[in-house]
């Protein structure tokens, strides 16, 4: 680095403008602003230094008690199907039966296996129960009926946009701003909105700016670029890394047989 800054043609006074120059002309400052703009969309409120992992996820106490009796639930459910069938809940695939499944790998999604044996692990109406039966603590009107109890089933105090904050947040959706899939049926010529978005939509995948192409998105994704501006919107490249990580999914998928796996199938 020391030999490199006594260079000729590096100069100490123009070095930050130099490297700025440099990201720009590499193409580095787009990825750079991508994956800033990725963590930033990602990235969790400011939260006490001491707090445990599971009170990030769900801050509220009543919230977690539920989750936890609902986890409890669950579980209970799924080791009483494994009983019922006498299926275990992961089991190592044998070396034939990983053969079979790696020859039709890409025929999976047209397979229909037999899941008729395995039955739902929760009926919706006992989750509803569950959602029914919230209550916030530090919320509680006493059991005088008012107005407020006749509002729904579901009595959690939840923050929701009014009426103007729904219209500022979805502006886009107004009566007065093009939107794909009303402004692009067959009654209208696609000169006047179907072409310039799509248009539009190339230009924002030329310039590769992550934040640009959510914000296009917002009036609808033409069909053609739709695959590409998601990779942009989240933020992902099929790097060999990622392929390799693919590969190593797909590995354990072949090798171990898991009972959520048929459950998420059969759904």
């Amino acid at each position: 680095m020391k030999a490199s800054l006594q260079r000729p043609e590096i100069k100490l006074e123009s070095l930050k403008e130099d490297i700025k120059e440099f990201f720009k002309i590499s193409g580095w400052e787009k990825k750079l602003q991508n994956a800033v703009y990725s963590e930033l969309s990602v990235f969790p409120l400011p939260s006490h230094p001491a707090a445990p992992p599971e009170h990030l996820k769900e801050p509220l106490v009543y919230m977690r008690k539920a989750q936890g009796s609902w986890e409890k639930r669950i579980l209970k459910s799924l080791n009483s199907m494994c009983t019922e069938l006498s299926i275990p809940l992961a089991r190592k695939r044998p070396v034939g039966e990983q053969k079979e499944l790696l020859n039709k790998w890409n025929e999976m999604g047209t397979d229909e296996p037999d899941l008729s044996l395995f039955r739902p692990v929760y009926a919706p109406k006992d989750f509803l129960e569950v959602l029914i039966n919230l209550r916030n603590p530090n919320y509680e009107n006493g059991d005088s009926l008012s107005f407020r109890t006749h509002l729904g089933l579901i009595q959690v105090p939840l923050k929701v946009k009014d009426i103007p904050e729904l219209k500022e947040c979805f502006v886009e959706l107004g009566l007065n701003i093009g939107q794909l899939g009303i402004d692009d049926s067959t009654q209208v010529p696609p000169e006047l909105f179907e072409n310039e978005h799509v248009r539009i939509g190339q230009k924002v995948l030329a310039e590769q700016d992550s934040a640009a192409a959510q914000q296009y998105i917002r009036q609808g994704s033409p069909t053609a670029l739709r695959a590409e501006l998601w990779a942009l919107i989240l933020n992902i490249s099929s790097q060999p890394e990622d392929v390799l990580y693919y590969e190593q999914l797909k590995t354990n998928v072949i090798q171990h047989d898991l009972l959520v796996d048929s459950l998420i199938y059969k759904d």
